[in-house]
């Protein structure tokens, strides 16, 4: 039998916590054990691995991962900081097999566990948003952005006036998978290197729509999680695609989503141009695009985004 290997984020492991699996790197093909259970992840290591950042686990070891992480995010020797850091790398290897899931329905209930963990780290502490939105790596890749995206627009939810767990939920996946139309779009469009033209622009602004089609095969696709993906590049003007609606005709999810997918996308590392410093982002989009955005869901980004340095 063959075995299966799970990729996780380096800096999911805390330098000096022992792990409780073996940890393997892929090389020439084969998987390589690196660290044996019961051994820690030093920063001699890290700094040996030259800017490598996945590992690989067994898949029989994910159930042992996911422990050793909520041991560290209840680990009263981190700081918030550390906490922020370990739970946003940790969370890419699930986001990953949740885009790469064919049933949709499934990926939509698996992603409940990412959504909470994240909920209830915002909801003990307070200062949590600013953390997480510091940590960002600021490349584009599919997962980095979704997962970027859904973790903004959490916090701007819970700022905003978003309590109850179940709306949060609807908000997070609605904010995770807001792209997902993106999986009918021809990927030579998505990976370009450079400005699209306007036939591949056309093609580009049909994923809201697939999108849409995709999470209308689901049941568990709510009005909200619809709304996110086929409403989040409507625009307060009504200058917005694809349906052109104006201000309060826009679901207020998806408005939110609007502003995090913008910011997160001028704040993002393409081929093509360097990434913008977090309050740049943020003055541009409310002096020179403030007519895009829902004025008030924009002052309260303001709110979190100046909590943290430029």
């Amino acid at each position: 039998m063959i075995e299966k290997y799970l990729k996780i984020k380096i800096h999911s492991l805390h330098p000096s916590r022992p792990t409780t699996f073996d940890t393997f790197v892929y090389i020439n093909q084969h998987y390589i054990l690196y660290l044996r259970a019961g051994d820690a992840l030093t920063a001699d290591k890290i700094e040996k691995l030259k800017g490598a950042d996945v590992f690989f686990i067994r898949e029989q070891d994910r159930g042992a991962y996911k422990k050793y992480v909520h041991s560290q995010m209840n680990d009263d020797a981190l700081n918030v900081t550390e906490k922020a850091r370990i739970l946003r790398e940790s969370s890419f290897s699930l986001v990953e097999e949740l885009f790469e899931n064919p049933d949709v329905n499934q990926a939509l209930d698996q992603s409940r566990e990412l959504i909470t963990n994240f909920v209830e780290f915002m909801g003990n502490y307070p200062e949590a948003m600013a953390n997480l939105i510091g940590l960002s790596s600021h490349d584009f890749y599919t997962y980095n952005h979704s997962l970027d995206v859904c973790i903004y627009s959490l916090g701007l939810g819970r700022i905003s006036g978003y309590s109850k767990k179940e709306d949060l939920e609807e908000l997070g996946k609605g904010s995770l998978f807001h792209d997902i139309g993106k999986r009918h779009v021809n990927p030579d469009i998505i990976c370009k290197n450079g400005p699209l033209d306007d036939l591949e622009w056309a093609q580009m602004k049909k994923h809201p729509l697939y999108g849409l089609q995709i999470l209308n095969n689901y049941p568990n696709a709510t009005d909200g999680i619809k709304a996110c993906v086929f409403e989040h590049h409507e625009n307060h003007m009504g200058n917005g695609y694809p349906q052109q609606l104006v201000g309060q005709d826009i679901h207020p999810m998806a408005r939110i989503v609007a502003i995090t997918d913008c910011y997160d996308a001028m704040t993002t590392k393409r081929t093509y141009n360097e990434p913008m410093r977090p309050t740049d982002a943020l003055t541009m989009m409310t002096e020179k695009l403030a007519g895009r955005f829902d004025p008030d869901l924009l002052s309260a980004m303001r709110t979190i985004l100046f909590k943290i340095k430029a």
